[in-house]
C-alpha cells in the first residue's frame, strides 16, 4: 500500500469519514487532485469496504476542453470498473463573477440528487490543505467571522427538498496538491489542466498563482500549513459557541437591547449575526456591519442603518435582494424591509390561526392555550376565549381610537400611549391592534383590558403572538 494510501485511511477512521457498506461516489473533474482521490480509495476499497462509483458534472463552459475532460473520466471509471454518474449542464454565463458559484450550486444539487435516488450515500470531493489555506484567506479579506475562517469543512449534509439525503466528504483537507501531484507521478497516471484555472480574473485564481506562491517564498512551505491550521481552530470556536446555544435568543425581528447588551461583547457580535441571518437570509453581513449595529444599540431612539445585500457571486439573484434596514427603538433593534409603506391594513385573525401581516414583516398568530400554563409575563395580555368567536379583527390603529390597559380607570388615546414609548414613524403608524365588535381588546405591548381578559375560573384563554414572515 502506498504511504499516501495509508494516511488516507488513517485520516477517515480518525474522522470516521466512511463506514463499510456504504455506496462512495468520488467527484472526478479531470484535475489531479480528483483523480488522486478516485485512486487512493480504489486502493483502499477493500480494506474500508465501501462500494465505489465515479461522478462527473460537465459545466460546458470550455467547449471542446470540457468535453475531453468528460470522456478522461469515463475512459477513467470504465478502466477501474466503476459505474459513471454523469450530469452535462450549462453554468449561467450571464452571472460573470459569479459562474463559479453557479457551477457549485449545481453540483452539489447533482450530488443531493444521486443520493436521493440511493446512488450514493456518501460523495468524496477532492478539496486539499492548499484548497484550504487559499478559502481563509479568501474569506479574510472579505471580512468573514469565524464561522467564515472555518473554511472548507470536513464534512457538509447533501439536501434535497428540504431534507438531508446524504453527505460530502473532503478526506484530503491535510493533504498538499504537490504530493498528490507525486503520487499520480509514481503510478504513472495522468490528469487533465483547466485552463479557467489561469484566468486570473478570478479571485481564487490570483490567489492560487500570485499570492500563495509569494506566500510561501517568503515565509516558507509550512506557512501555508499555517493558514489550513486557522481553519481547524475557527471551527473549534464555532463548534463550542453553537453548542452553548448563543444563538437561541436570535428568533425575532425585534431584540430587547438591554437584553443584548448584558451579554460579552463576543456574545453580543454572535447574537447578532444569528439574528440578522435568521430574518434576513440574503444580507452582506460583515464584521463592519455588526459593529454598526451593535452601535445603534448603543445609541438613541429613532435612528437606523441598511442591511446590504449578498452580492450576486454569493448565490443571489438581484431580483431576490429585499432591501431592509435595522432601526432603533426605544427598547429595542428591530429588523424592518426598507420599502415598508405606512398604510392603513386589516385582516381577519382566525381562532386559532394565523395571518401573515406583510406591512409588519411578521405572522400574527392566535393561539388557544391554558390560562395556567401560559408563561406568567403573557397572562395579562391573555383574551378570554368565552366571547372571542372564530376571529377577530386585526389592523393598525386609527386616529380617534382609545384604549383601555388593565389596572387603569380611564381609557386613553391610542396615539398618547404610543407617545409615551416613545414609538415614532412609520412603526407608530403601523402599530397593531386587534378589534371586537368596534371595540380595541388587545394591542402589541399592553395588557389587555380587564372586561376582555380570561374570567374568574376561566381555563382557556387567547395568546396573542407575533413572529418572523
Amino acid at each position: 500500500m502506498h504511504s499516501l494510501a495509508e494516511r488516507l485511511l488513517r485520516t477517515i477512521r480518525k474522522q470516521e469519514l466512511m463506514r463499510a457498506g456504504e455506496r462512495v461516489a468520488v467527484a472526478v473533474s479531470g484535475g489531479a487532485d480528483s483523480v488522486a482521490l478516485l485512486l487512493l480509495l480504489v486502493e483502499l476499497q477493500v480494506e474500508l469496504g465501501i462500494v465505489l462509483s465515479v461522478a462527473h458534472v460537465n459545466h460546458k463552459l470550455r467547449g471542446k476542453e470540457s468535453e475531453d475532460d468528460e470522456q478522461f473520466v469515463a475512459k477513467l471509471a470504465e478502466g477501474y470498473g466503476l459505474a459513471l454518474e454523469s450530469l452535462a449542464k450549462s453554468a449561467d454565463r450571464a452571472q460573470v463573477a459569479g459562474i463559479e458559484s453557479a457551477a457549485r450550486r449545481d453540483r452539489y444539487r447533482f450530488f443531493a440528487s444521486l443520493a436521493s435516488a440511493g446512488k450514493a450515500t456518501t460523495v468524496a470531493t477532492a478539496h486539499t490543505l492548499d484548497d484550504q489555506a487559499e478559502t481563509v484567506l479568501m474569506r479574510l479579506f472579505r471580512g468573514a467571522g469565524v464561522r467564515g475562517l472555518a473554511g472548507i469543512l470536513p464534512r457538509l449534509a447533501l439536501r434535497e427538498g428540504g431534507r438531508v439525503r446524504g453527505e460530502a466528504i473532503r478526506p484530503l483537507l491535510s493533504f498538499r496538491r504537490e504530493e498528490l501531484r507525486d503520487y499520480l507521478r509514481d503510478r504513472g497516471q495522468g490528469w487533465r489542466e483547466d485552463s479557467s484555472n489561469r484566468d486570473v480574473s478570478f479571485l481564487r485564481n490570483r490567489l492560487r498563482l500570485r499570492l500563495m506562491p509569494l506566500i510561501a517564498k517568503e515565509f516558507g512551505a509550512p506557512a501555508v500549513e499555517h493558514i489550513a491550521d486557522l481553519a481547524e481552530i475557527a471551527r473549534a470556536e464555532e463548534e463550542a459557541w453553537v453548542g452553548q446555544g448563543i444563538e437561541s435568543t436570535a428568533t425575532a425581528n425585534a431584540m430587547d437591547v438591554a437584553h443584548l447588551l448584558a451579554r460579552s461583547l463576543a456574545a453580543q457580535r454572535r447574537i447578532v449575526q444569528a439574528w440578522i441571518e435568521a430574518a434576513v437570509p440574503n444580507a452582506k453581513i460583515s464584521f463592519r456591519l455588526i459593529e454598526d449595529v451593535l452601535a445603534l444599540a448603543h445609541g438613541s431612539a429613532g435612528k437606523k442603518i441598511d442591511l446590504p445585500c449578498a452580492s450576486n457571486d454569493e448565490g443571489w439573484a438581484e431580483s431576490d435582494c429585499t432591501k431592509w434596514f435595522v432601526s432603533r427603538r426605544r427598547t429595542e433593534l428591530a429588523i424592518e424591509p426598507a420599502d415598508i409603506e405606512a398604510r392603513d391594513y386589516t385582516y381577519e385573525l382566525p381562532i386559532p390561526g394565523k395571518v401573515d401581516v406583510p406591512e409588519l414583516g411578521v405572522s400574527v398568530e392566535a393561539v388557544t392555550t391554558d390560562v395556567e400554563s401560559a408563561p406568567e409575563s403573557q397572562r395579562t395580555r391573555l383574551l378570554d376565549a368565552g366571547w372571542a368567536g372564530q376571529s377577530l379583527v386585526l389592523r393598525n390603529w386609527r386616529a380617534g381610537d382609545y384604549y383601555l390597559p388593565a389596572n387603569t380607570s380611564t381609557k386613553r388615546k391610542v396615539k398618547d400611549l404610543l407617545n409615551k414609548l416613545h414609538i415614532t414613524g412609520t412603526e407608530k403608524k403601523m402599530w397593531p391592534v386587534i378589534e371586537k365588535d368596534g371595540q380595541l381588546v388587545w394591542m402589541r405591548r399592553f395588557t389587555v383590558p380587564e372586561q376582555f381578559g380570561p374570567r374568574p375560573g376561566s381555563r382557556t384563554g387567547i395568546w396573542i403572538r407575533e413572529s418572523p414572515r
